[in-house]
């Protein structure tokens, strides 16, 4: 078993967005994102995987592929389609935690 604290020693990136890989393997990834207020992540998707973002600290604006956005705070879940394109902006510092299954690139 491995054990992450998400919300300890998190590192934010002076310019960009930050990621923080917790867990990869053939059968998937957890990734921690960590953004500073004003911060964002450009338009992308996750082609082959469905996608789950967790929000334990903050709060995002997450813009779906048709260009609505949506507010989603602590304790929320998101869940993007296969290749549903996405991007997301911080208002003010946000962690999120995203998951994505099967990860050809992945190292055990």
């Amino acid at each position: 078993m491995k054990i992450a604290n998400l919300l300890e020693n998190q590192q934010f990136g002076k310019d960009d967005s930050h990621a923080e890989p917790l867990h990869a393997d053939p059968q998937g990834r957890a990734i921690l994102y960590t953004l500073k207020a004003g911060q964002s992540i450009r338009e992308h998707n996750a082609p082959s995987s469905t996608f789950f973002m967790v929000v334990p600290k903050g709060k995002g604006v997450f813009t779906e592929g048709d260009g609505v956005e949506r507010t989603c705070g602590a304790n929320m879940l998101l869940v993007f389609d296969a290749g549903e394109s996405h991007t997301v902006r911080a208002p003010e510092k946000l962690v999120f935690v995203g998951v994505l299954h099967g990860a050809p690139d992945a190292q055990k």
